[in-house]
């Protein structure tokens, strides 16, 4: 029988269409093979073909020269642009004003043919480093309200380029799809005087049956709405609304976490592509009781038609449950 589930957090429906539960063998994904690009930009030796980088972890050389591990450039064709002011006015009933914000591309390895999945655990761990990094500095600008960290893996994802990366656009303003998750986890505490994201956890790992892996410091799990087949959650224990204040032991299994999650989920879905955000509060606002950061990841295994656009409802084919025990099957790899 079919379910209707609510997103406790925003209050969104979702279908689980049980009566055509999908196996991760019945998904045939755009699997993401590296083919290889001698003139790839992100790859050592073509430095030159980037802006100068705002941020790189080397082992020694000079700036925007090969000998980094990690590199983070603004983007060459940036959404939004930091020069300028926002120029804020009026047209009619219509408000707009000019794209002030950072665009930024973090270049996770030198090797073109490596995706994050295939980092040594340190490597995946600097990934999170630089998330943080970057988040303290771009929080300087008063201007910016929000950070908003994604990764588009595989051309069926949104990448443009191959060599593994990541991207960061930081906002003016907060998104619309941000403050509605913070809107409902506001009511929540309000109500209950609770973190709706502790209450998931506690929850959860009673159950277990969503539960992908924990550890002291996360629980990787697939949420009860999940809104895509295999969905992934991956919660810190420790409440704390904003990722950049993450202490060193929490981004240090950040790193192992990460890794295992998208090993299984390669090792489940044969490489198939996948998105993942950082959920974080925005930058210039104070510690929040109410919200909990987190990442959200999402294989690329359904398409997104009429239905979903004009209702706003998901059809997720493979329940959650059934999602997090093949996941869980797999061990670590």
């Amino acid at each position: 029988m079919p379910e209707l589930r609510r997103d406790p957090i925003t209050g969104r429906w979702v279908i689980i269409a049980t009566d055509r539960a999908r196996r991760p063998a019945d998904f045939v994904p755009d699997r993401v093979v590296v083919k290889g690009n001698g003139l790839c930009p992100f790859c050592p030796g073509n430095e030159s073909r980037t802006p100068p980088e705002v941020l790189a972890y080397r082992p020694g050389g000079q700036a925007d020269q090969p000998g980094w591990t990690l590199r983070v450039v603004p983007n060459k064709f940036p959404a939004l642009r930091v020069e300028g002011d926002f120029d804020r006015h009026g047209d009619g009933v219509y408000d707009r004003m000019n794209g002030i914000g950072a665009h930024e591309v973090i270049i996770e390895c030198p090797e073109h043919a490596l995706s994050l999945s295939q980092l040594p655990e340190k490597r995946v761990e600097d990934l999170f480093w630089a998330f943080r990094d970057r988040i303290l500095d771009l929080k300087k600008d008063r201007r910016l309200r929000y950070v908003m960290i994604f990764k588009n893996h595989g051309a069926a994802a949104g990448a443009t380029l191959e060599h593994t990366h990541s991207q960061l656009i930081a906002l003016p303003v907060v998104p619309k799809r941000v403050s509605e998750e913070m809107d409902g986890a506001r009511r929540y505490h309000d109500l209950r005087e609770r973190c709706i994201y502790c209450d998931i956890l506690r929850q959860e790992s009673e159950v277990g049956a969503r539960v992908v892996l924990d550890t002291d410091h996360f629980v990787a799990l697939c949420p009860y709405a999940a809104r895509f087949p295999f969905e992934v959650w991956i919660v810190p224990r420790r409440h704390l609304s904003h990722f950049e204040q993450a202490d060193i032991p929490t981004i240090e299994n950040l790193g192992w976490v990460m890794r295992v999650v998208l090993r299984k989920l390669d090792k489940v879905l044969e490489q198939a592509p996948y998105n993942f955000n950082l959920h974080t509060a925005p930058v210039q606002d104070p510690e929040m009781p109410h919200y909990h950061w987190h990442l959200e990841l999402s294989p690329k295994l359904t398409r997104i038609a009429g239905f979903e656009q004009g209702t706003g409802f998901y059809i997720n084919p493979t329940p959650p449950e059934e999602a997090a025990g093949f996941l869980r099957e797999v061990g670590l790899v």
